[in-house]
């Protein structure tokens, strides 16, 4: 059985496998460690491994090489990439810094070893709101993704958030509409979204949080039916461990392609042949893994 074969793969090759929470369910039978960027980027920290597998996107894996650059970092498959880190390189951050000069960066974790490297500090979102705080700025640069820093803006009166115009195109599919044909249709049911999703969203939801936050809530909550404006892979996961709750995807296209191609037969090959393998430049990691040490320092 092929769970068998990596799970004895990874004993002898002294290997961890790292998978996010938006992968097939079927990842998590070999999984050492799942959960939201935050929580694995730590667990990476953490590892004695001499082999992480990392099967979710490329910065992911990128952002593992990064604070373990002695360890080998594996992706499944190459082609998981992410459209919105796609959507900002050196020279477009370069050029939205130059008309903001002296302002602090945040950049989110969904960003390339490359723009992470001329950036101040890194968050997710999970963390983002504490992150931008930490800085004590009344002016912030945030990117790639404006809704989540529209979204953070929110929630700090005393600071003003720039944001780049990048985005989630899988969480831009959930529009505020869906959100009120939802309540119409389960009614008292809790709606959680993500704060990658438009701001009407966010403003109609009963929580926003990171994939972790919505998982917490949901699983803590006394209450029976919620209704998840997120990738389907969070419903998946909170249907298997609370059966005596439902949980709705707020719509059947919220589904994220790149974070599904990643399977067990990709796992056991990379771990067979120690193939696709995260290099980085060491310029640009030296430089770059500042940004996230800082992000996991304010963390703690």
């Amino acid at each position: 059985m092929l769970k068998d074969k990596i799970l004895e793969l990874k004993k002898q090759k002294n290997a961890v496998i790292l998978g996010h929470c938006y992968q097939n369910l079927e990842i998590d039978e070999v999984a050492d460690y799942v959960g939201d960027s935050l929580y694995l980027s730590q667990m990476a920290a953490k590892t004695d491994a001499e082999i992480i597998v990392f099967a979710g996107v490329y910065f992911m894996a990128q952002t593992a090489k990064l604070i373990s650059p002695d360890k080998k970092v594996l992706l499944p498959n190459m082609q998981s990439g992410c459209l919105m880190a796609d959507m900002i390189d050196l020279e477009q951050l370069r050029e939205f810094k130059s008309k903001n000069k002296k302002v602090p960066v945040v950049c989110y974790i969904n960003s390339t070893a490359e723009v992470k490297s001329e950036c101040d500090i890194c968050c997710t979102s999970s963390n983002a709101v504490k992150i931008v705080e930490s800085l004590n700025s009344d002016e912030i640069l945030f990117l790639p993704d404006t809704y989540l820093g529209t979204w953070v803006q929110t929630k700090l009166n005393n600071v003003k958030v720039i944001t780049y115009p990048g985005f989630c195109p899988t969480h831009l599919r959930i529009e505020a509409k869906d959100v009120v044909e939802a309540r119409k249709k389960y009614n008292g049911a809790k709606v959680l979204a993500h704060p990658e999703c438009h701001k009407e969203v966010c403003e109609l939801a009963d929580y926003v949080g990171s994939t972790t936050g919505i998982m917490n809530y949901a699983k803590e909550s006394s209450d029976k039916t919620f209704v998840i404006a997120t990738e389907k892979g969070v419903v998946e996961r909170l249907k298997r461990d609370c059966p005596e709750k439902e949980f709705i995807l707020i719509k059947d296209n919220v589904v994220c392609p790149n974070m599904k191609r990643n399977s067990l037969e990709d796992i056991y090959h990379v771990l067979l042949n120690e193939t696709n393998e995260i290099t980085i430049d060491k310029e640009i990691a030296e430089k770059a893994v500042c940004c996230i040490n800082k992000m996991l320092e304010v963390s703690k």
